[in-house]
């Protein structure tokens, strides 16, 4: 086991690490901002007066992407329930809703399916240190497990992650199964296992999973957005492992 120090917190008796995604390892802004502008797009096509309200609600407002929006946190389900809850408002029928959503939320993926968002800073090289300590790592997004895996394969990171887990079916963040679940797949427990993330769900995730600790990023300096954190960091080199 390994003592995880950031700043003046220490977090002894360390297994293991999970980060997220979006936000957290992959500067993802530019690409969920262009991929809510293109669902909008879509929207508005086949149903017209809904696309600028549900761009709203994705959280995007010209070029700013809200890091604590529908678009930045919210698992691909829970991106479909809320798109068709605003074609349901035209009167349209739940089942029906649903279904349209769907198809345009593919359509607009589809138009992306060559685009990949670079990892942040530092980013593979924290792996790679992590990595080389013993410690197992892992990606718990609430992005699917099909995208977690397409970002570990195009920036070749499955050499220091023994987890690529998103969230296709089921519960999604904040719920604590989650991490319960990823710490199995890990073969550690949540106690000795530490949460990275750059939203108020994956500290609440973590915290109530009863992990170790919550190590909140935010890259734009709004400690806000990790509220509940045990301690928050501006760059993921912050992260150190010291010898236990």
């Amino acid at each position: 086991m390994k003592t995880i120090k950031c700043g003046t917190v220490y977090f002894p008796h360390i297994e293991a690490i999970l980060f997220d995604k979006n936000g957290t390892l992959e500067d993802s802004e530019i690409y969920l901002r262009s991929l809510a502008q293109k669902v909008s797009t879509i929207m508005d096509t086949q149903i017209p007066g809904v696309g600028e309200r549900l761009l709203m609600a994705f959280g995007v407002n010209d070029n700013y992407l809200d890091p604590t929006g529908l678009m930045s946190v919210a698992s691909r389900r829970e991106t479909e329930v809320a798109a068709a809850a605003y074609i349901a408002e035209t009167g349209r029928g739940w089942i029906e809703s649903l279904h349209i959503a769907c198809k345009i939320l593919d359509e607009a993926d589809k138009s992306f399916t060559k685009t990949t968002a670079p990892l942040f800073a530092g980013g593979l090289q924290i792996l790679q240190k992590l990595s080389s300590t013993g410690l197992k790592l892992g990606i718990l997004s609430a992005a699917t497990t099909q995208e977690v895996q397409n970002f570990v394969t195009n920036h070749q990171l499955s050499n220091y992650l023994q987890l690529q887990m998103g969230v296709d079916k089921g519960p999604s963040k904040p719920d604590p199964i989650l991490f319960i679940q990823a710490c199995q797949a890990l073969g550690v427990q949540p106690n000795h296992t530490l949460m990275v993330g750059d939203s108020v769900a994956d500290m609440q995730m973590a915290s109530n999973a009863q992990a170790a600790g919550c190590i909140g990023i935010t890259w734009i300096g709004k400690p806000e957005n990790v509220a509940g954190a045990d301690v928050v960091i501006q760059q993921l080199q912050e992260i150190q492992v010291i010898d236990s």
